[in-house]
């Protein structure tokens, strides 16, 4: 005897759905691609906080009037204090199927960075080898007079005093001045932890607002001033292209 279970997701209110319905940039059977703000975080943590999968569960549930359960897998993330686009799977097959463009590079991210310092090159390309301290969760950045004088491994990481080194790489471009701050354009070739934040401080260009990484004061909400702008790919089900623009409201570009 089959026996259908009803799941339960809280009621959200108009307000509540109106701002989630505004903030969801591409969705279709398979996927769900969502404007994240600073503070939000995308899959649940110690601090007990309601994540965006859970939210988008109930959003889903109570728009089409679901009585199951709701998939919403999560093949990336963004840290709590960064804003900007956060690709949602709908099912588990748009879910494998997305883990595994991701392990090959095949789905690219743009992000806006507001730094604190103007870099010595208008633009260039980047390349660290970091590691990430769990404890402090804090990713730290190889110097490069200590680089160049190890050999990395075929799969580009470095071993050093126990402490294991991945290669980093992004390329970044001065896209505007501000009266104190400067917006760099950062394409992102690798994953790796707090990569875009330790890279930037490393040539003495700190996020706005990320003490963690040597800004001089915080933002006010505590937030960083590092967001995820654009997503691309091709979709691994329909086989279209799917590009996205995530919407950003800092008061220092509207000058």
């Amino acid at each position: 005897m089959f026996v259908s279970l009803r799941v339960m997701y809280r009621h959200i209110n108009k307000e509540e759905y109106s701002d989630i319905q505004s903030r969801i940039l591409f969705e279709d059977n398979h996927f769900i691609i969502f404007n994240k703000r600073a503070g939000e975080i995308v899959q649940g943590d110690k601090t007990g906080d309601e994540c965006l999968s859970e939210t988008l569960k109930a959003f889903v549930a109570q728009r089409d009037s679901k009585p199951g359960a709701v998939y919403m897998g999560v093949p990336h993330r963004l840290d709590r204090p960064v804003s900007g686009a956060v690709i949602f799977a709908k099912t588990s097959k748009g879910l494998e199927r997305i883990n595994d463009m991701l392990r090959k590079g095949l789905v690219h991210k743009t992000y806006w960075a507001l730094v604190c310092a103007r870099p010595q090159k208008d633009e260039a390309e980047l390349v660290h080898y970091l590691t990430r301290n769990e404890k402090q969760n804090k990713t730290y950045v190889l110097p490069e007079s200590q680089a160049e004088k190890l050999t990395s491994t075929s799969l580009g990481s470095i071993d050093l005093h126990g402490a294991v080194y991945k290669a980093a790489r992004l390329k970044y471009k001065l896209i505007k001045v501000t009266d104190r701050y400067f917006l760099l354009e950062v394409q992102l070739f690798t994953g790796r932890h707090h990569q875009i934040r330790a890279q930037l401080s490393t040539i003495g260009c700190p996020i706005k607002g990320d003490l963690k990484y040597g800004s001089p004061r915080s933002n006010k909400d505590g937030s960083i001033s590092l967001h995820a702008r654009q997503i691309s790919f091709t979709h691994p089900v329909t086989h279209t292209e799917v590009s996205v623009i995530a919407p950003v409201d800092w008061v220092q570009l509207k000058s």
